[in-house]
């Protein structure tokens, strides 16, 4: 039959009982651990003991039944760490197969030898749940930014673990990834033809999400989507897709009604600015980002209304599975209704096509 609907964001959960298998032995004792008690489940990590957060995994509920912690862990959906349930809910919502995306590493570890190790433990563990369906589970590896040279040598191992992409956060440690020092990252990304992806989280200066009132919590939700305009737009002006035309970047999470405007405004912009600024483009902005950036997106009515202005070969349709925007276990039967108007070619190239030349997926899964 071919595909129908593939997610191209999708997440996964690595159970904290796994990193002592994953990590490096020297590193188990510090993993996190589940703490199991009359009150509920805590993950107890570097000292702090904390309810488990429900937001990651809401899959199936509705939103008035939304909380920001769950009593046990038998209240989430599996799917998020068993392969066999992750097919299971991939079928009751109609969904040939998903990119999977951030469920670690221990990227907030205090400790920096367990920090860096997790991030090979979780890409060891992730290419292991992919292996149970290869052709409907496409892992992305967790890169380090702390240097391009960590990131190379773990793009070099989730290549040979059989991971499709690999994702870094939005901005390096340090710097810009337009400075030449991060070279070395884009080219053999290009060479073992794996996109690079950035999801949306990040802040520059490492500042977290505020979680301590409503407004805020919100308020960062929406500016997470806006981050994502700067970060691509510092790899066109620092010219990191000039450099690298093969090149493929994914916008991961940060939906796509912004990228119209910000196409058209960059544009302005260098033609405004490119003289006394001595821009080494040489061509329009937006011209490499429909050639080389992809969007995903869940829910997002504007972006598809401008999906001819923004690119409609590099939109690609997610679920979020099992996160509280995700439209499990409706996938199928929604976007068979908003996408019916736009055409099957539209339809076709947005819910599977894009997605599947992208990874290089077989059309057959």
């Amino acid at each position: 039959m071919g595909f129908k609907l593939i997610s191209a964001d999708s997440h996964v959960t690595i159970p904290e009982a796994a990193w002592q298998d994953y990590l490096d032995p020297e590193y188990r004792d510090q993993a996190p651990r589940i703490e199991s008690t009359d009150e509920g489940d805590f993950r107890v990590f570097e000292g702090r003991r904390t309810p488990i957060n429900a937001l990651s995994n809401l899959a199936g509920k509705k939103p008035e039944e939304f909380t920001g912690t769950v009593r046990r862990l038998d209240d989430q959906r599996s799917g998020a760490w068993d392969p066999a349930a992750r097919l299971v809910d991939q079928d009751a919502d109609g969904v040939d197969a998903e990119v999977l995306y951030v469920g670690g590493p221990l990227a907030q570890a205090a400790d920096e030898g367990l920090r860096l190790n997790s991030f090979p433990a979780y890409n060891r563990w992730l290419a292991d749940f992919c292996s149970h369906a290869p052709a409907r589970l496409i892992g992305v590896a967790a890169l380090p930014n702390d240097t391009p040279e960590l990131a190379v040598a773990e793009l070099r191992r989730a290549h040979e673990l059989g991971l499709r992409s690999a994702y870094v956060p939005l901005f390096p440690s340090a710097g810009e990834y337009g400075d030449d020092a991060w070279d070395p990252l884009w080219r053999a990304a290009v060479e073992r033809g794996m996109p690079i992806a950035m999801h949306v989280g990040g802040k520059r200066g490492g500042a977290q999400p505020r979680y301590g009132s409503p407004g805020g919590f919100m308020t960062d939700l929406v500016m997470s989507k806006m981050t994502m305009a700067e970060a691509v737009c510092e790899l066109i002006f620092g010219l990191v897709l000039q450099k690298h035309p093969e090149l493929r970047i994914v916008s991961v999470e940060a939906q796509i009604g912004w990228i119209s405007f910000v196409q058209y405004y960059m544009d302005h912009l260098w033609d405004k600015h490119r003289y006394w600024t001595n821009s080494q483009l040489t061509e329009h902005p937006s011209v490499y980002f429909r050639r080389q950036v992809y969007a995903t997106f869940m829910e997002d009515p504007v972006g598809l209304r401008e999906r001819h202005e923004i690119g409609v070969d590099n939109i690609m349709w997610s679920s979020d599975y099992p996160h509280s925007e995700t439209t499990w276990p409706n996938s199928k039967s929604l976007t068979d209704e908003w996408f019916t108007p736009f055409g099957p070619e539209d339809k076709a190239k947005i819910l599977w096509q894009n997605a599947a030349r992208l990874y290089g997926l077989d059309e057959h899964p």
